[in-house]
């Protein structure tokens, strides 16, 4: 082998160990559930199962209803951090299949939905939502499989794609995070007034994120509120 041509080989495999590392830093650093996500866990433990990369929120017995979401989470959030929303969603019938993504980056696998709805076979209606990252790939997703979803829910983010479904756009009027730029060309927005961007999940402060001046539990609430609606109009 020519010496140039090792030099060159040798450069070529240097970058790539340094993009692994920077993707491998990059990646580690993400925002944990706090303890109020975790302990949703324990006191609902009877109504949540995790197979595989998917946990699934079971509605009450004799309270299921026939609708379901997949949901993909934030960018850099552990998925747990969404255990409070989703199971406030289960305690009113729609079974939730939270989704975990590889390296906590939705973008990665954006059709980990292709796997979810076989873990709830009694739901006839699926919709799919995210929040930030997650959302957006969601809507990705279902701008490519329109027959298999109804709607789609986004938290704190803007579609990427058109799929035609109903879209139900939620966010907090003190989220510093999201493009608002590009929020302004989502029809309908609907604006949880003193939420943020950070608390449709709980993981704590987001770097950038405005302070809200509501609870995440209140705000929250409001989205449980919203996404019933939603689900209830299309039916």
């Amino acid at each position: 082998m020519k010496k140039g041509t090792r030099k060159f080989l040798f450069g070529i495999v240097s970058l790539l160990a340094l993009l692994a590392v920077a993707f491998y830093f990059y990646t580690a650093d993400y925002y944990r559930a706090d303890e109020t996500a975790l302990a949703v866990y324990t006191t609902q433990a009877g109504s949540i199962r995790t197979q595989g990369n998917y946990t699934v929120f079971a509605p009450p017995p004799g309270a299921a209803g026939t609708a379901g979401l997949i949901f993909y989470p934030g960018g850099k959030v552990d998925e747990q951090a969404y255990a409070p929303l989703l199971s406030a969603l289960a305690q009113n019938g729609v079974t939730c299949v939270l989704v975990k993504m590889p390296f906590h980056l939705a973008v990665l696998d954006i059709n980990a939905a292709n796997g979810a709805t076989a873990l709830a076979p009694g739901v006839q209606s699926w919709y799919i939502g995210g929040h930030s990252l997650g959302g957006a790939m969601a809507s990705s997703y279902a701008a490519k499989h329109t027959q298999l979803v109804r709607g789609v829910v986004l938290l704190g983010a803007y579609p990427t794609a058109q799929s035609g479904l109903p879209l139900l756009t939620l966010v907090g009027s003190n989220d510093g995070v999201i493009n608002r730029e590009k929020l302004a060309a989502v029809p309908d927005v609907i604006t949880i007034e003193g939420g943020n961007h950070a608390q449709f999940g709980n993981y704590g402060l987001q770097q950038g994120d405005g302070t809200a001046t509501i609870s995440a539990e209140s705000q929250q609430s409001e989205t449980v509120a919203q996404i019933l609606q939603f689900i209830a109009a299309i039916g």
